[in-house]
C-alpha cells in the first residue's frame, strides 16, 4: 500500500491522540520522514536493475543501452542527406522516404515501446548516479 494513501488519515489520528502541539508535530515530522525514506527506498528498487547493467564488467551488457540509442541517432542524422538528396531528385527522395516509412512500420510496437522504456530507464539511472555523486559526469 502506497504511503500517500496513509499519511493523511495517520495525521488525523496523531491530531486526536496527541493533546501537546509541539509533540503532535513531531510525530507529524517523523511520519513525514518516514514517508521520505519510504519513497527513496521504493526509487533505489526500481533503479538498481538499471544500476547493475551499467555498472556490469561485460562490455556488451554495460553499453547495450547506450549502443541502441546511438543505432537511432544515426538513423536520424540520415535525414539530413535525405534533405539535401530531396533538393536534387524529389521522385527518388520520396521512394526512399515511402521505402524508409515502410520498413518503420514494420517494427513491432512493443519494441518501440521497449525502447522508450529503455531510454527513459537509462537517462533516469544516469541522472541518479549523477545526483549521488557515483556516475561519471
Amino acid at each position: 500500500m502506497s504511503w500517500e494513501v496513509l499519511i493523511s488519515p495517520i495525521c488525523s489520528l496523531i491530531d486526536k491522540l496527541i493533546p501537546d502541539p509541539a509533540a503532535r508535530e513531531k510525530a507529524k515530522l517523523q511520519l513525514m520522514q518516514e514517508e521520505g525514506q519510504q519513497a527513496l527506498q521504493e526509487i533505489q528498487a526500481q533503479l538498481s536493475p538499471i544500476l547493475a547493467e551499467a555498472q556490469s564488467a561485460d562490455p556488451w551488457t554495460s553499453r547495450a543501452r547506450p549502443s541502441f540509442m546511438y543505432v537511432i541517432y544515426v538513423l536520424l542524422l540520415a535525414s539530413l542527406p535525405m534533405g539535401v538528396l530531396f533538393a536534387y531528385d524529389v521522385t527518388l527522395a520520396k521512394n526512399v522516404t515511402a521505402g524508409f516509412q515502410s520498413w518503420l512500420s514494420a517494427i513491432p510496437e512493443p519494441i518501440i515501446n521497449l525502447f522508450g522504456m529503455g531510454y527513459l530507464g537509462y537517462t533516469g539511472a544516469r541522472s541518479f548516479e549523477k545526483w549521488r555523486g557515483t556516475g561519471k559526469k
